[in-house]
Order: structure tokens, then sequence, then C-alpha cells
């Protein structure tokens, strides 16, 4: 049996898909147990180095939890300012005068093309030399003011593509209505396109939370990641348990975010659903008059 995409495989092809199948999967599990066996010659398996994490409280209370609590308050400050900011300048490339589109074009592609470390690292060295920002503050700022400058910048570029993804009619039926721009981009185009861009936002919402470890890795900010290496050396070079848990963290703050937008997602889809009842002359007449439409 043929189809248009690709031609029906024979005999000799599958069996030959076979043998690459069991060849695959006997190489991935000899590639695993060769990873078990060297983290078992070395240690890293026995359940001292794992105790720390499951009995008592003493590693998560002094190093996890703070270290989370650090890795959550530059991410929510991050999205906070990152999200209003990267809206406004996708709006403004949408906009009809030269004078406001090209600069925030500028700005955008400017900040969108620079890595998020080099600008957490200007960060760094701006706020030393032209701000009273204490030095045990100024990991913080730093790691928040690169966030926001990169992604921001992307924000902005899924706001523009999410708007102009819209059909153009919708445009022109607010415009023959008389809504002027602004109440056309407000009121018809952005709640449209929030619907459109949620995924790609709570994408690059996840990249937030993960970019925070780069803080932690380059700027000594006392973050999640930032916690494995005084863990691991006050419980006896526990590294591979020390990173696993704070992997697993990771996972369940990004997990939980994309498991909110996709019921957020969801919630709104059905919300712009319409019912398909059709009312009588005399109910629409009476809406009017009570001004209620």
């Amino acid at each position: 049996m043929t189809s248009v995409l690709y031609d029906a495989q024979g005999p000799r092809a599958k069996r030959r898909n076979v043998l690459y199948t069991v060849v695959f999967v006997l190489a991935c599990a000899a590639l695993v147990w060769w990873v078990f066996q060297s983290l078992s010659d070395k240690g890293q398996l026995d359940w001292e180095k794992w105790k720390p994490f499951f009995s008592g409280s003493e590693a998560w209370t002094t190093y996890i939890l703070p270290g989370l609590k650090n890795t959550l308050i530059a991410a929510a400050l991050s999205m906070l300012i990152a999200l209003p900011l990267g809206a406004a300048f996708g709006i403004a490339r949408l906009s009809d005068h030269a004078w406001i589109r090209i600069p925030a074009a500028v700005v955008v592609e400017f900040f969108r093309a620079i890595p998020v470390l080099i600008l957490m690292i200007f960060g760094t060295a701006l706020f030393a030399a032209y701000s009273n920002v204490s030095s045990d503050d100024r990991p913080l700022y730093a790691v928040v003011t690169g966030l926001v400058l990169y992604n921001a910048s992307v924000l902005a570029e899924i706001v523009r593509a999410g708007i102009l993804a819209l059909p153009k009619g919708q445009t022109e039926a607010a415009q023959a209505i008389g809504l002027r721009k602004t109440q056309t981009m407000t009121s018809v185009l952005l709640p449209q396109a929030v619907t459109a861009m949620l995924p790609a936002i709570v994408s690059q919402l996840v990249v937030i939370v993960k970019d925070t470890a780069l803080g932690g890795a380059v700027l000594t900010f006392p973050d999640l990641l930032a916690a494995v290496s005084p863990m691991s050396s006050y419980y006896g070079a526990n590294t591979i348990a020390s990173f696993t848990i704070v992997a697993l963290l990771f996972v369940a703050i990004n997990f939980s975010l994309t498991s909110f937008a996709s019921w957020l997602e969801q919630r709104l889809r059905r919300g712009k659903k319409s019912t398909g009842a059709v009312l009588p002359p005399a109910a629409v007449a009476g809406a009017e008059s009570t001004g209620t439409v």
C-alpha cells in the first residue's frame, strides 16, 4: 500500500528497521548501564550521598530553600517587568509613526542580539560604578536587569508576531465601526492575540526561570544552582545527588508554569466560544434600552 507522501515499506525494509530499533535500544541500554556503573564505582549512588535530602531537613532549610527563594524572587521580578515592557515595545514596533517605530525596533534588535550573560555582567559593572546598590544586592539587580533587557526584547517580537498573525479583517471591522487605533489595539487585537501568543510567552517565561542559574554560576548570585557547591562540600562531595535534586526542582517549577498556562489557555478558548443562541428582536431592543449592549 502506497501513499502520496511515502511508499509503503517492503519486507526487507521492515526487517532492517526492526534491526535498527533493536540495535538502538541495546546501545541506549548499554550507555545507561555504563553511566550507572561509573557512578556506582565512584560511590555517587551510595545511600550516604542521598541521605541528607531524605532524612532530616538541614539540607533543605540551610541550602535548598534559601536558594529556591532567591531563584523565584529573581524570576518573578523579571517576569513582572519584562512582560509589560515587551508588550509595550511590541506594540510600538507596529506604530504608524516612524519616530516611535524605529527607536523601538533598534532597542529590540539590539538587546535581542546580545547574550543574556553579557547583559548580566554589564549590569554588575554598571551597578558597581554608577549606583549605591550594596555588594550583597548587586547580583540580584544584575540578574534581573539582564533577564529583563533580553526577554523583554524577545517578548516584544512575540507580541508583534501574534498581532500581525490576526486576519486583517479584524482591524478593518474595528475601523468600520469608528474605533481609533488605540481602541482597536486594546479592545480587538490584543485580546485575540493573547490566546495565540500564550504558548510562546510561557516558553519564554520558562527561559527566564532557567536563566537565573547563570547568575548563580557566574555572578555569585545565591540562587538554587549556587547552593550545589557548598552543599556538596558539606555533605562529602555528593555532587551528583545535589545536582539531581536541584534539576528536579527546576523541572517541577517549569512544569507547574506550563501546566498553569495550558489550563489558562483552555479557559480562555472556552470563554471565547459563542453559545450560538439567536436572540429575538424584543430581547435585543430591551438590552439596548437598558444600556447593556
